[in-house]
């Protein structure tokens, strides 16, 4: 065995000519773990070794090693995203990348990956059934992970974000005029869950951050409601995260019959807790304000099906809870307030969110802003 040179670690002359050497890779299933490098010559070996010490020094794979799609993947998610993101956003992630990117994109070299794999891959999910909502999904998360692959000068390009998006065909939204508004109003009056209701529709709150809400965040003398967490249920665990962005953790005045709704609410549920004892949970969450018979936590399975049996029960059409919300975007809209007034209320990040539930609103709006018009330039005349 030839003498190793200085900082060439273990380089030797095999017997059969070659030259070679190897890096320490760490422990791994259960046994130390080794590369090993061959060459021509001592300097093309000393110089794939040096390249593989570096590598290894910045978190990066080795040179010539060939990492998968899905081991990126899922290096990207327990080194990246775990502890970064909500717990129902990592739930999403994980379903994306394990059902949809993995089986058909996973075998690939992550540095072969291409547009038109992405592409591909999105058709195909689609014509396995899936929606485009879905493949936009599925290019979206890779797409941030791609980004980190990037960060880390794993990559140099994105492949995800040169992939042509699919067409996500527009969910309507239908405007609530001020007969629907309370058409609603009445469908769910007397119901434990009239409150809640309620202000998902004076309010626009996310069913989360209706869920999430404790009592000492309500101040009903002040007439004022603070956002300051959300509901989120992953499989039998419930969480309460903070808000998703600054603007979404925000204090909102309350309409006078907001307060008062509110104010039975409380009344309500203090009858239950009374009549359950020592079996009442409200403490173990906090207090919170729409809770179960129990006090613990809602689900919206449970919202939903209970939201959708009072419409049935009151002859009105199905509707979404998150339709609440953009019912009350669309009110706002039509009262006059402006867009960046109903921005703030409804904790939206980009005033172009807000903008485009106006935006449906527009056309029922458009004949009093002319006759407005007409008034400023003509008068009566």
């Amino acid at each position: 065995m030839a003498k190793r040179g200085n900082s060439e670690g273990t380089v030797f002359k095999r017997g059969d000519g070659r030259w070679a050497a190897s890096v320490d890779l760490g422990q791994g299933l259960g046994r130390r773990r080794r590369k090993a490098f061959y060459g021509k010559s001592r300097q093309e070996v000393a110089r794939k070794l040096l390249d593989a010490q570096r590598a290894l020094a910045d978190g990066l794979p080795l040179p010539g090693q060939r990492q998968t799609v899905a081991a990126f993947l899922e290096t990207w998610l327990k080194d990246s995203v775990t502890y970064k993101v909500r717990p129902r956003t990592l739930q999403r992630y994980n379903e994306i990348v394990r059902l949809h990117l993995v089986p058909r994109l996973g075998s690939i070299a992550l540095a072969k990956l291409s547009p038109a794999d992405v592409e591909r891959a999105m058709n195909e999910a689609q014509a396995d059934g899936g929606s485009p909502r879905t493949a936009a999904h599925m290019r979206a998360v890779l797409r941030t992970a791609l980004n980190v692959a990037m960060r880390w000068g794993i990559l140099g390009r994105n492949a995800a974000s040169l992939a042509g998006p699919p067409r996500v065909p527009e969910r309507e939204i239908r405007p609530l005029s001020r007969n629907d508004a309370r058409a609603i109003l009445e469908a769910v009056a007397g119901d434990r869950l009239e409150g809640l209701f309620t202000i998902a529709l004076a309010l626009g709150l996310r069913q989360g951050e209706a869920l999430g809400l404790r009592w000492p965040d309500v101040d009903l003398d002040g007439g004022l409601l603070t956002v300051q967490r959300s509901l989120q249920r992953v499989g039998r665990e419930w969480f309460f995260p903070e808000p998703k962005t600054a603007r979404s953790r925000r204090t909102i005045p309350l309409p006078g019959p907001v307060t008062a709704a509110l104010r039975e609410h409380r009344v309500r549920q203090v009858q239950e807790r009374l009549r359950l004892g020592a079996a009442w949970q409200g403490e173990r969450w906090g207090d919170l304000v729409f809770a179960d018979e129990a006090g613990g936590p809602l689900s919206g399975f449970h919202v939903r099906r209970r939201f959708t049996a009072l419409l049935a029960v009151a002859g009105l059409p199905p509707m979404r809870y998150h339709d609440l919300r953009h019912g009350c975007v669309s009110l706002m809209a039509a009262q006059g307030i402006p867009a960046r007034v109903c921005m703030e209320l409804l904790g939206h990040s980009q005033i172009s969110t807000t903008m485009n539930v106006y935006a449906h609103v527009a056309p029922e709006l458009g004949r009093d802003a002319a006759d407005r018009m007409g008034e400023a330039l003509w008068g009566n005349s």
